[in-house]
């Protein structure tokens, strides 16, 4: 592999090779990893005059500053590359599986006498690792058929052999009803347990095929040997491993080891399904959902959702099936779409699994969407309000012993947090700590400047605060001339009592109500999004004075480099030369001693 770094205006020369290429923006931050089977044409379609159609693609364009790109030898190395690049990175306009499952394993330990047993937790060094398991239930399955068909120990002895000579351990009930033969104590040879093992092994990997020819052998031995009984009981661990084989054949057992993969989609949304089939059986079925970032056509989303996949579920297929014929073969991935027989089948039954869970996500957003509609008018009956408060806004105060006071207004639309349309404020006009006149001066900035853009008003607006607070946000509403136009309550936080303009007595809604909850998460949030402003405020402050007791440095020095770096953590961690870049060398140096003289201080 061979990697380079270009800049947005030297797209065009580019080689015609496969590879990935990443956009990095200003911050030098990734935004996008995109595979390619000639990196020349992909990168250059994002700049020419017909790009951009899209709303999301041109912003990402104007973004990019840099260009790094990797060749590979194929494209499917490309596809593999970009994977991994997105795996760690998660830039964010690449589309993201929407997945957040930790899925179990099995693994089969690295020590004597290994063991099996299922973990969320992957440290190679340990052993083999067998899955991810799509559902702990079928991993169960497998585990409960590999305990019944073979005497594999589940204690957490150590079975060296210098440790079962010393001869201090004791058979434990697992040998005393059949379920261990004792490797503890001498009864069992490693190599024979190993026997066993690796058919269990087998099993692991789907190959059931192996396990049924093992046993047929072993009870085709004892039975030449007139050993009865051990071939009746190898007769019964076949037959179970049959049955299981049965119950999960989707198809014919001359379908070898293939996966399968099917997409159905909407305006936003992609819903896949992907199987995993080994001899006819089925060993793994996942659905998962796909956001849209930039237009993506279902090829590109599918052929995204199937690498993903085989790499999380560490598919050694020989073939795929899509639901979906590729406008390009992808060099080294062997994928068809057949029209008839038996895959056309497993394409079918792959695709009613995928059509299931989007109709399932439907009915799941469907249900919340009832749920909002269903409390925010319970919202209404409780507070006999005339119209159903789908925009809610809420305000809130926060200083500390009247230093740095701030307020902050968040909005619900429809029940849910409207996160774009929340507001922080600095208060401007009043001296000192003065709740009253800073929710006063807070609520007639909102709604003036709402007035002045002809913006809708709230069907409620929520004050934190008891009977003082709501007085002081009615007179600015009075001030504007528009109270009356909009219900206003105050809710108080000791005992959550709702308070209404111009009433002595509070009403209180029932403590388990929906709507109470509600409102209560409303004013949290309004609560918390003042505190965290707040705390930066103080943050900022704070060092912005510390700055500028340095010789040389004013505020505006202060504010360059505050402006420039965001945040204290970021000054705090610059070098000399960046800091020296925003203010100069002398004042830089003149920072960099003064830190040092007071580091410890």
């Amino acid at each position: 592999m061979q990697s380079s770094s270009y800049l947005p205006s030297e797209h065009l020369n580019l080689p015609d090779q496969p590879g990935v290429y990443k956009y990095f923006n200003e911050e030098d931050d990734l935004i996008y990893v995109g595979k390619a089977k000639s990196l020349k044409k992909r990168v250059s379609s994002y700049f020419n005059k017909n790009s951009g159609v899209n709303l999301k693609t041109r912003r990402m364009v104007k973004e990019i500053r840099k260009i790094e790109i990797t060749i590979v030898n194929s494209e499917l190395d490309a596809l593999l590359l970009e994977n991994n690049l997105i795996k760690k990175s998660q830039p964010k306009y690449n589309i993201l599986l929407r997945d957040d499952k930790t899925y179990p394993y099995l693994l089969v330990t690295k020590e004597n006498f290994p063991r099996i047993f299922q973990t969320r937790k992957l440290i190679p060094k340990r052993g083999t690792y067998y899955g991810p398991f799509a559902s702990v239930k079928a991993m169960n399955n497998v585990l409960d058929l590999i305990r019944e068909l073979f005497t594999i120990r589940t204690c957490k002895l150590d079975l060296s052999p210098y440790k079962i000579a010393e001869d201090k351990y004791k058979v434990c009930l697992e040998y005393h009803i059949g379920n261990c033969q004792g490797p503890c104590v001498g009864l069992q040879k490693e190599q024979e347990y190993l026997k066993d093992l690796e058919q269990a092994k087998h099993i692991l990997r789907g190959n059931l095929g192996q396990a049924k020819t093992f046993f047929k052998q072993e009870m085709q031995f004892h039975a030449e040997n007139l050993e009865f009984e051990k071939a009746h009981k190898l007769k019964e661990k076949l037959e179970l491993l049959e049955k299981y084989q049965s119950k999960s054949l989707v198809a014919s057992p001359s379908i070898k080891n293939l996966d399968v993969c099917t997409i159905v989609s909407d305006e936003n949304t992609a819903y896949v399904n992907y199987m995993r089939v080994k001899n006819g059986t089925l060993i793994t079925s996942k659905n998962v959902e796909l956001k849209k970032r930039l237009d993506e056509t279902e090829e590109e989303l599918l052929i995204t959702a199937l690498i993903r996949l085989q790499d999380q579920f560490n598919s050694d297929a020989d073939e795929v099936l899509l639901n979906i014929e590729l406008t390009e073969p992808i060099e080294g991935l062997n994928v068809n779409t057949p029209k008839i027989g038996d895959k056309k089948k497993l394409i079918e039954l792959s695709h009613k699994n995928a059509l299931f869970y989007k109709k399932e996500k439907a009915l799941l957003i469907g249900l919340n969407q009832d749920k909002k509609d269903r409390v925010i008018k319970q919202l209404k009956e409780d507070l006999s309000l005339q119209e159903v408060p789908d925009h809610i806004e809420c305000f809130d105060n926060s200083n500390i012993q009247g230093t740095n006071p701030v307020a902050s207004m968040v909005c619900f639309l429809n029940g849910k947090p409207a996160v774009k349309e929340y507001r922080h404020y600095h208060i401007k006009t009043v001296e000192g700590p003065n709740d009253f006149a800073s929710m006063k001066e807070i609520v007639g900035r909102r709604y003036k400047r709402l007035l002045e853009e002809g913006k809708p008003m709230p069907k409620l607006v929520v004050i934190d605060g008891g009977k003082g607070q709501l007085s002081s946000a009615v007179e600015a509403l009075q001030e504007l001339g528009v109270y009356g136009q909009m219900p206003i309550i105050g809710i108080a936080k000791r005992l959550e009592e709702i308070y209404f303009p111009g009433d002595s007595y509070p009403i209180h809604i029932d403590k388990k109500s929906e709507s109470l909850r509600l409102l209560q998460r409303i004013r949290d949030e309004a609560h918390r999004f003042a505190i965290t402003f707040h705390r930066n405020v103080r943050s900022k402050n704070a060092f912005g004075t510390q700055l500028t007791a340095i010789p040389g440095i004013g505020e505006n020095t202060a504010d360059k480099l505050l402006s420039h770096f965001k945040s204290v953590k970021k000054i705090s961690q610059a070098t000399e030369e960046e800091i020296a870049s925003i203010i100069g060398p002398s004042k830089a140096r003149g920072l960099f001693e003064w830190k040092e003289k007071n580091k410890g201080a």
